[in-house]
């Protein structure tokens, strides 16, 4: 039997699993338990080494240990501003530093590098802020019709505000994931039926920021394609197919600075499971500041959230999520958990709509109403 839908409590409409049957109810609520038992792996996950505090270094070697990666990304920005090649002076600062030089992946696109060496700190700092308002303002618009009332919008926000806050800090402007992961959650709330070319657009310059990011590309591609949207996976497609040349002719340039005897990375196969991906995305968002068990069931019931959102968007959003779980927890490595970041700024969004899905899934499961058939003779 078909329980009776119940009036949504925060949302504006029903939640996915409003009207449920009581069996199908019982099985969504156990996978929500086997779900929240994965995410608590991550307790038993490797992570990053903890920010050093000793005070006997100075500020300044404690900003080399704990921000290693940065500090290279601004000295091949001080090399490209001095008048250098930025591929010369990529490999040269790799080499400074003790990085792998192989293969070509090792080295970023130029976008960014480029970009910071022709204009000055202060702009590119109020250009980072401006990126992060215009994500808060697009995301505000997006989910103004999901919520009936005022505070759960506000409580939406505030969820959105929470996973940007590594986004927000002048000292990371260097690094490329931060801008990727906002072009990224940019281009997702711009996206809407029957207009995408937007979102095409952001979703090219997170990939032209970081090479990760053609993973939303792709996953976009073949929802749209799922649905039925041939044009806009085709959009999609064609801004894959100009990122392939990019990258064709990135490799062509790395090439022509790598000598045969520079080091190679250890790989990407870490293999560190579905835990690694909780992880983090908890090191990756104000979850950080909450004990990691509470950390790691919070992102399950966010993941929960953006299931129970009956959207498309949500399912795109999830498909996201899934796509960089997989990535993280099949070839990332404790010294690549940034990879996060690329998703890190949307995710909490989905507790929002906790509440009335785990209202209609209780409710469902309780359900022992049975129908009676009564024939009558004469």
């Amino acid at each position: 039997m078909i329980g009776r839908s119940l009036t949504p409590f925060w949302l504006s409409s029903p939640s996915r699993f409003a009207g449920i049957r009581p069996s199908h109810a019982r099985w969504v609520l156990a996978l929500l338990a086997l779900l929240l038992g994965a995410c608590l792996t991550a307790l038993a996950t490797p992570g990053p080494q903890p920010i050093s505090h000793d005070s006997g270094i100075s500020a300044q070697d404690r900003r080399a240990d704990d921000e290693a990666d940065v500090m290279l990304y601004e000295s091949i920005v001080a090399g490209v501003r001095a008048g250098g090649n930025y591929y010369a002076v990529t490999a040269a600062a790799l080499r400074a530093g003790d990085y792998p030089l192989k293969p070509f992946v090792t080295f970023r696109l130029p976008t960014l590098a480029v970009l910071q060496a022709h204009l000055p700190q202060p702009v590119m700092i109020a250009l980072l802020y401006v990126l992060a308002a215009a994500v808060m303002v697009a995301w505000f618009a997006r989910l103004r019709g999901a919520f009936a009332r005022p505070p759960p919008r506000a409580i939406a926000l505030i969820l959105l505000a929470a996973g940007m806050v590594v986004f927000v800090q002048s000292d990371l402007a260097g690094f490329h994931e931060i801008w990727a992961g906002l072009l990224v959650a940019l281009s997702l709330a711009l996206r809407k039926p029957g207009r995408w070319a937007e979102a095409v657009a952001f979703g090219m310059i997170a990939m032209l920021t970081r090479e990760t990011a053609a993973l939303y590309v792709g996953i976009m591609a073949v929802m749209a394609f799922a649905e039925g949207r041939r044009r806009e996976a085709l959009g999609w497609a064609s801004a894959i197919a100009l990122f392939a040349i990019v990258i064709i002719l990135h490799a062509r340039a790395v090439g022509q600075v790598v000598h045969p005897l520079d080091p190679s990375s250890p790989g990407w196969s870490g293999m560190l499971g579905f835990g690694f991906f909780v992880k983090t995305m908890g090191l990756s968002t104000a979850l950080n500041l909450a004990p990691g068990w509470l950390a790691a069931l919070l992102i399950g019931f966010t993941l929960f959230g953006w299931a129970a959102w009956n959207d498309a968007l949500a399912l795109r959003a999830l498909a996201v999520f899934c796509g960089y779980a997989a990535l993280l927890g099949l070839f990332g490595r404790v010294d690549t958990f940034y990879w996060g970041l690329m998703v890190a700024p949307t995710i909490l969004i989905g507790l929002a709509f906790v509440p009335d899905a785990l209202r209609d899934l209780v409710i469902a499961a309780r359900d022992r109403r049975k129908i009676t058939v009564t024939r009558l003779t004469k």
